[in-house]
């Protein structure tokens, strides 16, 4: 049921056509190997969905692309745009193109929404947005999230609840406008109105072409973010992969099936 994801043209011809490769990568945890062999390649228009069990390492591919210093290379590339990012830093990731959402977003007390979303999006973009401009985005990219305009004046993630923390990592994405989006278990935490809103945010992002990552446990969210295709994680690697059907198939079946399962070609 493997497929070739490579082979799947973008849906948005008229956008920059960009292109994450994951190549044969192996991250360890305090010398403990945690994946072992990925292989992957997300392109522009696509949404790709990570779906496997706790402790299979799909947190571990999210934080590994994008640099976290907890998780250590030991071998394997990861390519944006044929270029090996695993030599920069965080911050030159992101500015390169690569966003994560991620699953436990931490407070930064004493930073306003607003002026950490200009800062971001000044390293970003490379230049401040001009401030009028900049106010008449934010107030439409909330509007679509359905966020009170006083949410801007709160600091960042302080006292959020889980709906409104998510809702501020899509409003990021949103105004980050990444060329590769990794989601890390965006439904966590969200109730069936939180799911509706954010998802609406994610797709109205990937509507402009953003290549997306979705990692998640559960199919309640790809029930409003379609993927064009679905991988099963499992001890740290892909072990199958097809189309969206294989999330239905997972659901009714689980991962049991999996624990001896070989590497698959993606």
């Amino acid at each position: 049921m493997a497929t070739d994801s490579s082979a799947t043209e973008t849906p948005y011809p008229s956008t920059p056509s960009h292109t994450l490769e994951v190549r044969d990568l192996h991250v360890a945890v305090d010398g403990t190997p945690i994946l072992k062999g990925v292989n992957l390649k997300v392109s522009s228009g696509q949404t790709h969905a990570i779906m496997g069990p706790n402790g299979s390492g799909k947190s571990t591919l999210a934080y590994s692309i994008a640099g976290h210093p907890k998780y250590t290379v030991t071998s394997g590339e990861v390519l944006l745009d044929g270029v090996d990012v695993l030599g920069l830093t965080v911050d030159a990731r992101a500015r390169a193109g690569l966003f994560l959402e991620m699953q436990y977003p931490v407070e930064v007390p004493g930073v306003s929404v607003s002026n950490f979303l200009r800062t971001a999006a000044t390293a970003v973009r490379g230049e401040a947005p001009k401030l009028r401009d900049w106010a008449r985005e934010v107030s439409g990219a909330m509007v679509d999230l359905e966020m009170d305009p006083a949410f801007a004046g709160r600091n960042v993630n302080e006292g959020f609840s889980g709906g409104e923390k998510k809702r501020h990592e899509i409003l990021q994405m949103a105004l980050l406008r990444p060329k590769i989006a990794i989601l890390d278990e965006t439904d966590s935490g969200l109730d069936v109105d939180a799911l509706r809103v954010v998802s609406a945010g994610v797709n109205q992002v990937r509507a402009t072409g953003v290549g997306t990552l979705l990692i998640t446990h559960y199919t309640r969210i790809l029930r409003y973010i379609e993927p064009d295709f679905v991988h099963v994680f499992f001890d740290g690697r892909i072990v199958e992969s097809g189309g969206k059907e294989l999330a239905t198939i997972l659901e009714d079946e689980g991962y049991a099936r999996f624990g001896s399962a070989e590497p698959a070609s993606v």
